[in-house]
Order: C-alpha cells, then structure tokens, then sequence
C-alpha cells in the first residue's frame, strides 16, 4: 500500500524533530564521559539499528535515545537516561501518545530502579495539558514545541508545512516534494530552528539531565537485618508481638541487608539482598 503524503509529512516531522535532539545529547554525554546509544547500526545488539531494551517481564520496547554508562559501540551499559522524541498533530492522538511512551519508559525505569535513570521527552505538534501533566506527574522531564513554533522552523527552509484532516493530498505531496529537494545544509538548519524554538525549556532539560548523569555518591546505608520473620494475621496480634518483643535477644539468624544510597543532587535508591555478593555488585554499580 502506498503511503499517504500526509503520513509522509508526519514521518519527516517526526525523523527532524529526532536528528535535531542529537547534537545536544552528544556534547552532554562527551561532557560527562558515557556512551550516547540512538538509531544506527552497532556491534553491541549484532549490527541492528534500532535501540531497544527489555524489562523486566520480557517486553522489548524500542527507544530514541538511551544513555549508557560504561557502554560502547561493542558492549552495552547500564542505562542513565531515556529520552524519547515525539511528533503529534491532533489533540485526539496526543493522549494515546503519552500513554504510549509512559508505559514502555516506566517500565523500563522500573526494571533498571537501580540506576535511578532520567526520563525525558521532547514533544512536538498538538499535546493536550492534561497529557503533558501526565508525563510530569510520571517524573518525566519535557520539552514541548507547540505546533506553530514548528512550522515556523520548516519557514526558516521556504516551505509551510501546516497541513489539517480537509488539506488536500496534492497540496500536502507538494510540502513532501519541497522537503525531498533540500540539501543537508537546509535540512540542518531546519533542526536548529526547532533547538531554538524553545531554548529556555531546552536548556533547563539539559541541566537536568546533567545533574543525574553528574551526581555523585553522598551516603551509604548499610543495615543488617537478623531474627526470624514473624507472619500474624491481624495488625492487632503484629502489636501484641511487637510488645512482647525482646530487642535485647542474641544469636539470631541471619535476614538480609538493607542498603540505602543518597546522591548529591537528591535521588536515593534502597534495596534489599540475602546474598552478600549481590549485595556488593549492586554497590559496585553504584555512581
């Protein structure tokens, strides 16, 4: 089946609005010595292109941008941030689109808790409030490009690309006509127009997700748990245990470790070993 121009158009958007986060994200993961993972094809995932990872319930989830530390073009990392882009020119789809990038970027923060990952969206065309506030609420970190200030960027190249649901298909094949006859200078100047649509939402991202890939280890909690786990059925029989409970006895087994990690720049990450090994593996991973 063909595709539609207008479809075309979005994917061309889509793909600018993509490229134009790159260059930024480079100099920040050269600034802070990790490995920036975006669409191209690398020896670590057998020569594929597309950036991908899997949670922890077997679900793979492809992504724009992932941020390693300790990952190479050969070996993959631990990741430090995802950041995804994304293109919407109705209202009615922007919700489905946020819902979308929620459910595969908190999954994934879920699984990978103990990095303590950056979750970053830069947005573009038509998003409702409510479907940005439900990214933020989420611990998202967001740059919106209201749907004129991307026009105004492809204006920068000669071409209007408004299009709606009544454009003509003719009219919209025009649009995709001028983009194709651009040279890589003018297609490069329309992605530093959409980077300085919103230079001061661009630049408050960016100190973000340098604060997380910066931060440093302040504190480390160490707690050993010992005694036996009680089950009770009621709180009111927990209370009574808990009254009766003797603090002061000795020689009791062995639980766990509870260990805590504070950051500089606020983040904590808790979690629980009965294995001293992983235990310190999970300290070893620790920055």
């Amino acid at each position: 089946m063909a595709q539609s121009p207008t479809h075309r158009l979005g994917q061309i958007i889509g793909d600018l609005l993509e490229e134009s986060a790159r260059p930024l994200l480079e100099s920040v993961a050269q600034r802070h010595g990790v490995y920036l993972d975006f669409r191209h094809e690398r020896p670590a995932r057998n020569g594929r292109s597309t950036v991908s990872w899997v949670d922890s319930m077997g679900n793979s989830h492809r992504l724009d941008y992932v941020i390693e530390q300790g990952g190479s073009e050969d070996n993959m990392g631990r990741p430090r941030a995802f950041i995804e882009t994304a293109w919407r020119r109705y209202t009615k789809h922007s919700r489905n689109k946020a819902q979308e990038i929620q459910g595969a970027v908190l999954a994934l923060a879920e699984t990978y808790r103990d990095c303590r990952p950056f979750l970053g969206v830069i947005l573009a065309g038509v998003f409702t409030d409510g479907s940005l506030q439900q990214l933020r609420s989420n611990g998202f970190r967001i740059v919106y490009l209201p749907y004129e200030k991307v026009l105004e960027a492809f204006r920068v190249a000669g071409i209007n690309a408004a299009f709606d649901e009544d454009t003509r298909d003719e009219v919209v094949q025009g649009k995709v006509d001028a983009y194709e006859r651009l040279t890589q200078e003018q297609r490069a100047g329309v992605c530093e127009a959409l980077r300085a649509a919103e230079r001061g939402q661009l630049d408050a991202f960016v100190r973000d997700l340098c604060g997380v890939l910066g931060r440093a280890v302040e504190t480390v909690y160490v707690t050993t748990l010992h005694g036996q786990t009680e089950q009770l059925r009621t709180p009111q029989d927990a209370i009574a245990f808990l009254k009766d409970y003797q603090e002061a006895a000795a020689s009791l087994p062995f639980v766990r470790y509870e260990l805590g990690v504070r950051f500089t720049n606020g983040d904590e990450v808790r979690a629980t070993f009965r294995d001293k090994a992983q235990a310190i593996e999970f300290l070893r991973g620790m920055r």
